[in-house]
C-alpha cells in the first residue's frame, strides 16, 4: 500500500511540474525559470535563448516615407 501511495505523489508531482513547464513556455518566461532544468537536457538550449532574446530587443526605425498615424495596411 505504501508503495502505491508513493507512486501516486511522485505521478501528482510530475504531473504538476509538466503543466508549470507548458505554462511557463505559454507565457514566456521559460527562460528564467526553467532555463537551468533546459540546459541540463539541451546544453545548446543557452545558445538558442540568447539569440532570441536579442531578437526580440531589435526594433527597426520607421522609414522616413511612413505614415505612422494609419494602422497597418
Amino acid at each position: 500500500m505504501a508503495y502505491l501511495l508513493t507512486l501516486a505523489v511522485l505521478a501528482i508531482i510530475c504531473l504538476l511540474l509538466m503543466r508549470f513547464a507548458g505554462w511557463a513556455r505559454r507565457k514566456g518566461i521559460g527562460g528564467g525559470v526553467m532555463g537551468p532544468i533546459d540546459e541540463a537536457w539541451h546544453p545548446s538550449a543557452d545558445r538558442f535563448r540568447r539569440e532570441i532574446a536579442v531578437h526580440e530587443q531589435r526594433v527597426l526605425p520607421p522609414r522616413p516615407g511612413d505614415d505612422l498615424d494609419r494602422g497597418p495596411a
